[in-house]
């Protein structure tokens, strides 16, 4: 598995890399992916607000907010818990994102980005995010943990 080097982690911001040293703190061995069952909201409080989950589902993929933290509702004006990303954000598929996420499944790597916020995002530049995946059975991506910090 590739994970991000002690120096890369030290360039971004204090939540996104709090939130992947505690992912890789859950990880039942080296070689086993955790799951869902691993994670305890209680070890990362200060966190939740800029936490989501999304669920995985297979043939064809799809993918559902599971959890929505409070600060993804107030950046978008809108709580998607429970909502298909591509009915909540319907240009998702076509806007290129969908491809981070699908890529997260296929190669069960963690991914970082810090950039310009996408469409959906109107009042903030940037964001920070990880997205880092979870797999009940310890091999198979079926969830997708993330934290987002808005600028």
């Amino acid at each position: 598995m590739k994970l991000y080097s002690e120096q890369e982690r030290q360039l971004w911001g204090k939540k996104n890399r709090a939130l992947y040293e505690y992912w890789l703190s859950i990880h039942p061995d080296q070689n086993t992916l955790p799951g869902r069952q691993h994670l305890d909201p209680m070890d990362i409080p200060l966190l939740l607000p800029n936490i989501w989950l999304v669920d995985v589902k297979q043939n064809p993929i799809r993918f559902r907010f599971r959890l929505f933290g409070t600060a993804h509702y107030a950046a978008m004006n809108r709580d998607c818990t429970g909502m298909w990303i591509d009915e909540a954000f319907p240009d998702f598929t076509r806007s290129g994102f969908d491809e981070d996420y699908v890529n997260i499944v296929e190669t069960k790597m963690p991914d970082y980005r810090k950039g310009p916020a996408s469409y959906h995002i109107p009042n903030y530049k940037t964001i920070e995010r990880i997205m880092l995946p979870l797999a009940e059975n310890g091999s198979d991506v079926n969830m997708i943990l993330a934290l987002t910090v808005y600028f």
